[in-house]
């Protein structure tokens, strides 16, 4: 962990440097499909027809959102007087989180540290390629990470035109 930590202060401290690549994920995407995989068993974390945004910006900041439309609305219509149910099929079929993110020297993604996230847990967290690839093929973008609990999450980005 020091190691990556480390390794991601050096890449963020030669940011600059970093800019004159051709950074193959800046931009904004959105979310096509997302599943989970864990003890051989799929699920859909944000239903079968997920939403969401994922923006990489040129000065290596990143921002995630992910939701699963069919969340049923809180029945109260106030922010934080959902009923129990309420309150964790919200946390269960939403995920947010923002941080910084390095490219390597060919542009492709190399790491993130997340500054926030919906999840508190995760605040802090630093991924390298061991725990999370973002691999570019033309307007699509495949998200593969590997859960600290054992679970691969998949996600299919498609770029904005």
């Amino acid at each position: 962990m020091a190691a990556a930590l480390v390794a991601f202060a050096t890449a963020i401290a030669a940011g600059p440097a970093l800019a004159q690549s051709p950074n193959l994920v800046a931009g904004t995407w959105r979310i096509v499909s997302a599943t989970a995989e864990a003890d051989g068993e799929i699920s859909h974390p944000y239903g079968h027809e997920p939403r969401g945004k994922l923006v990489f910006t040129q000065d290596f900041h990143f921002v995630e959102f992910m939701y699963d439309p069919a969340i049923p609305k809180v029945k109260s219509n106030e922010r934080g007087k959902g009923t129990d149910e309420e309150n964790r099929a919200i946390l269960a079929g939403s995920f947010a989180l923002y941080g910084r993110y390095t490219v390597d020297a060919a542009g492709v993604f190399s790491g993130n540290k997340v500054e926030g996230s919906s999840f508190p847990n995760w605040v802090s967290n630093v991924r390298t390629t061991k725990e999370l690839t973002m691999t570019v093929e033309g307007n699509r973008m495949t998200e593969d990470f590997q859960r600290p609990g054992g679970a691969k999450v998949t996600i299919i980005w498609e770029r904005y035109q």
